[in-house]
């Protein structure tokens, strides 16, 4: 169980991370690491996108895939 929560805790932080490179609008193709990062948080990211669309300039599907995991992670 131990390994499953440091996974979620990872994607929870990959999240986070990409978040802020959306804030600093960095190029997510330019490094393979800043690629990886993207392509992780946009696959638990897309499927939410679709069911609540952004509101005006802000994108919550991001905190929602935050909230699903720690709620996946608390009860591990």
């Amino acid at each position: 169980m131990g390994i499953i929560r440091y996974a979620l805790s990872a994607l929870i932080w990959i999240i986070v991370f990409r978040v802020i490179l959306s804030w600093i609008r960095i190029d997510p193709y330019s490094n393979l690491i800043l690629k990886l990062i993207y392509e992780i948080s946009e696959t638990l990211i897309a499927p939410i996108r679709r069911i609540l669309p952004p509101v005006g300039m802000f994108d919550f599907s991001p905190m929602v895939v935050i909230l699903l995991l720690e709620v996946v992670r608390r009860i591990i």
